[in-house]
């Protein structure tokens, strides 16, 4: 697979990948969230009702053991249940009524042995020992030490429920003579049991439809991504005329605008760089055509003996190579890009080297150059902006009749510093104005029609412009540039 293919491969991909990374964006936390959000909350309501039912147990215990007259209770020996006496039915009584009006599964009494004195709901005689006391050793210390206990524990009783067991001292002339044991049963555990199941299908639902959304989010995604990615790919290919579709989303519609503009760019210089091209090709081929032409005839008039003849044509083609020299020159100060030296400039010493550069050539077309400045400071490529100026002079006396004068007039204007150079020429016609500024175009026989264009580019290097304005007789370019950080004094 070519490099393009693997490329545009992986540019596919970058859907499929954004959809894949939004699912997990979406699910994973949400999916975390639920799971210790769901266990802490059941965890913490399990221990809150369960302190609760121990805390109920222990107290329904404690009334018990309150109602109890440990005296009579230790009479209670092995056989009495059996026997049925007095003693011990009142105690069962007692135990049931407790049982009944607490609804609880067991109330047995002990003694500080471990050993049942009576046990309603667990069936155990009298003299047992209760092997749930085992289990709650340390509950059992407690509550003979005098104070009431519940177990740490749940445990699951013989009909395959949980239960908890609450624990108070019975206690005869202020010493703990033995305990009552309550066991409830935990009927709280299956709503929370079945509210954990409801949560968990709820959370189901809700990861089902976050997934649904993270989907159709990464579609609608996706969509314009795809097209910004085509739209990069045609321009990275070199078509730079299809023009990137607007997107309605804000974000994605800033990137689509950014690439059209940058596709406007592209296009725009690719256009200027055919241009340029085309005109250079042009150029070069009248000039090149010329030396081909009079080379010939110098070797014609080599061989004939015309020497004068001969010197005549060695001066045209120097004259053409000097054009192709210049049209090279101007072509790559036109098309390279110049780091800007600034320094700091005065304008009146600006335009009057200007003046004194382009005097000789004011002379032989009888053309008197008027300087007027006030004084500015400005920070700038002095070299940079005497090349562009030069360019506007020169135009100017080429334009002028002969006696005229060409004026260059720079002053302080809304901020920045104008520079005018005006002419009394015939202008330039409406249709020439648009294109004045084009690399190339000239209306002059020997013109490479890239003078003003690098004006231009100079002044924008420099944050400013060049605008034209003409009619005939009153024709005025004007170069507005920022000023320096200090202007010297008027």
């Amino acid at each position: 697979m070519s490099p393009e293919r693997r490329d545009t491969f992986r540019w596919r991909d970058v859907p499929h990948l954004l959809s894949t990374r939004l699912l997990a964006a979406f699910l994973v936390p949400t999916l975390l969230i639920l799971a210790v959000t769901g266990t802490a909350v059941y965890q913490l309501a399990r221990a809150i009702l369960e302190e609760e039912l121990g805390t109920s147990l222990s107290n329904i215990a404690a009334a018990t053991a309150s109602q109890l007259n440990g005296e009579r209770m230790l009479t209670i020996e092995p056989g009495d249940d059996v026997g049925g006496t007095r003693t011990w039915r009142n105690v069962v009584r007692l135990l049931e009524g407790v049982r009944e009006a607490s609804n609880v599964r067991r109330v047995f009494a002990v003694d500080v042995q471990g050993r049942v004195r009576a046990d309603v709901g667990g069936g155990l005689p009298v003299g047992a020992e209760v092997p749930e006391l085992a289990r709650d050793r340390l509950e059992l210390a407690r509550v003979f030490a005098g104070q009431h206990a519940a177990s740490q524990v749940l445990f699951t009783g013989s009909d395959g429920r949980l239960y908890k067991t609450g624990y108070a001292p019975i206690t005869l002339a202020g010493q703990v003579v033995g305990a009552v044991g309550v066991e409830g049963s935990a009927a709280f555990f299956g709503p929370l049991q079945r509210l954990s199941r409801t949560f968990a299908i709820m959370g189901a639902l809700a990861l089902a439809a976050l997934a649904v959304i993270a989907l159709l989010t990464a579609r609608g995604l996706a969509r314009p991504l795809r097209r910004l990615m085509d739209s990069a790919l045609r321009i990275g290919r070199g078509d730079l005329t299809t023009p990137v579709p607007p997107e309605p989303t804000r974000e994605i519609g800033v990137l689509a605008r950014e690439l059209e503009e940058m596709r406007g760019a592209l296009e725009g210089r690719d256009r200027q760089l055919k241009m340029m091209l085309a005109g250079v090709a042009h150029e070069v081929r009248n000039p090149l055509g010329g030396i081909a032409l009079f080379s010939g005839l110098l070797q014609e008039d080599l061989r004939a003996g015309a020497h004068e003849d001969a010197r005549a044509h060695v001066e045209r083609i120097q004259r053409e190579v000097a054009f192709l020299q210049r049209i090279v020159e101007d072509f790559l100060a036109f098309a390279r890009e110049q780091p800007l030296a600034r320094a700091p400039v005065e304008a009146p010493a600006l335009l009057s080297i200007v003046s004194e550069l382009s005097s000789a050539e004011a002379q032989s077309r009888n053309v008197v150059l008027d300087v007027e400045a006030s004084p500015a400071l400005l920070e700038a490529d002095g070299s940079l902006l005497t090349a562009a100026l030069l360019n506007l002079v020169k135009n100017a006396v080429q334009a002028s009749p002969s006696g005229g004068h060409v004026r260059i007039h720079g002053a302080v204007r809304d901020g920045r510093y104008a520079i005018q150079v005006h002419d009394a020429g015939a202008g330039v016609p409406d249709l020439q104005k648009e294109r004045i500024f084009e690399p190339f175009f000239t209306t002059r026989e020997k013109g490479t029609g890239l003078g003003l264009p690098l004006a231009r580019k100079i002044a924008r290097a420099h944050g400013g412009e060049l605008h034209l304005t003409s009619t005939p007789g009153d024709t005025t370019f004007t170069l507005t540039l920022p000023l320096g950080a200090v202007s010297p004094p008027r």
